[in-house]
């Protein structure tokens, strides 16, 4: 697999270089509410500039549905992108059109232009591999006879779409520094683990992450659920669970889990206590509903847990304590509103203060730790991208790597 590092030794002064970059950032109104993407994809940028690239940045938002929608444009990225870098990063209207044409012709050296949205053109996420390709081949137009394509957008590796695998396969090819990190990272997760290997896992749904749960009983010592995944389990083991968030038809699954762990001698450690209330909160309410503290054998009918509870929290990072390597994807609760983001705190300051090796998988968690105000430095490495580690992590092939690896 070739390297930014060996671009950068072929030299790129004067050429275009298209970055696939992940800058699906989370918004409110056009207000950006977490610029942690945006931050990552620069170190990237700045050395291709530094060296005088010319570069253009593909990237998506959101899910429009194929087509151009303004409440998805990359208007507020591009600005945020520009500020970031300390020069102006001009937006194309359009994604391959005559709008990305003109801004294309328009870059000069050590300069960052952005395509509009890919996903505002409807073959990039198309099933259909030639449509796709058409596709891919109008970016790579943009690019000239000497252009280079980097991957650097970890979040989308484990998508086979055109801006992350078709492209790939029509230019020189390089991944970016994000991207090998990201890799190294993850692989040091799936062989040679230092132990006891710990991974707390939450989230709203099993079903989301049944892929993960069976690839990890085989490979860990131990295995923490919370979050609204955890109703599902406890059910599973008999308790009532209220109004919580709970898939019946992931009931079985569940119980099979519960018996692999114990036939593989895996400490599948559940709750003991949760935070409940009467209904769901409401983020842009001035109250929310009052938590009440009960165990998991007690949830009331007409209740819903929306948190692990503070026995809970001590058992956690009591489990947490030993551990060498620690794998986390996944809030322990509704941890927007301040009233039930304690269990997510308590787990995450766990890992700060532990000496293991501690990975946040992307996602929800690294927007927690950001709201919640937590040093990311003191995780070893904090994910771009939720959904590729979790893949990565079920043992599935990711086609915006191996595609690199031709």
């Amino acid at each position: 697999m070739k390297t930014l590092a060996d671009l950068l030794a072929e030299g790129v002064a004067g050429r275009r270089v298209l970055v696939r970059a992940d800058l699906n950032v989370p918004l409110d109104g056009s207000v950006i509410t977490d610029d942690g993407r945006v931050r990552a994809s620069l170190p990237t940028l700045r050395q291709l500039t530094e060296a005088g690239a010319r570069v253009l940045v593909a990237a998506h938002l959101g899910r429009p549905k194929g087509e151009p929608d303004p409440k998805f444009s990359l208007a507020p990225v591009a600005a945020r992108l520009g500020e970031l870098l300390g020069a102006e990063v001009a937006l194309a209207a359009d994604v391959t059109g005559p709008s990305a044409k003109s801004t294309v012709d328009g870059l000069t050296d050590g300069r960052v232009a952005l395509l509009e949205n890919v996903r505002f053109e409807a073959r990039e996420t198309s099933k259909d591999e030639t449509e796709r390709a058409a596709f891919a081949a109008e970016l790579a137009a943009l690019l000239g006879a000497d252009g280079a394509y980097v991957s650097d957008g970890f979040g989308v590796v484990h998508r086979k779409q055109a801006s992350v695998y078709d492209v790939a396969k029509l230019l020189p090819h390089y991944a970016g520094g994000l991207v090998l990190a990201e890799v190294e990272v993850l692989r040091k997760l799936t062989t040679d683990t230092a132990r006891p290997y710990v991974v707390v896992l939450g989230g709203s749904k099993v079903s989301d992450k049944l892929g993960v749960i069976s690839n990890l009983l085989a490979k860990v010592d131990r295995l923490l659920i919370g979050g609204g995944m955890a109703y599902t389990f406890l059910k599973a083991q008999g308790h009532e669970v209220g109004e919580s968030l709970l898939q019946e038809d992931q009931l079985d699954t569940v119980r099979g889990f519960l018996k692999e762990a114990a036939e593989r001698g895996v400490e599948l450690v559940l709750p003991v206590d949760v935070a409940t209330a009467e209904r769901f909160p409401d983020f842009g309410a001035d109250s929310q509903p009052a938590p009440v503290v009960v165990p998991v054998d007690g949830i009331p009918a007409g209740r819903m847990g929306l948190d692990i509870g503070p026995d809970t929290e001590r058992l956690f990072a009591d489990k947490l304590a030993d551990a060498q390597t620690v794998f986390w994807n996944g809030p322990m609760g509704v941890f927007e509103v301040a009233e039930y983001a304690s269990g997510t705190r308590s787990v995450a300051k766990a890992l700060v203060g532990s000496s293991a090796f501690t990975v946040v998988g992307g996602g929800d968690s690294a927007a927690a730790v950001r709201l919640l105000g937590l040093p990311e430095d003191g995780f070893s490495h904090i994910s771009t991208g939720g959904g590729a580690s979790l893949e990565f992590l079920e043992g599935k092939e990711l086609p915006g790597v191996s595609v690199l690896e031709d």
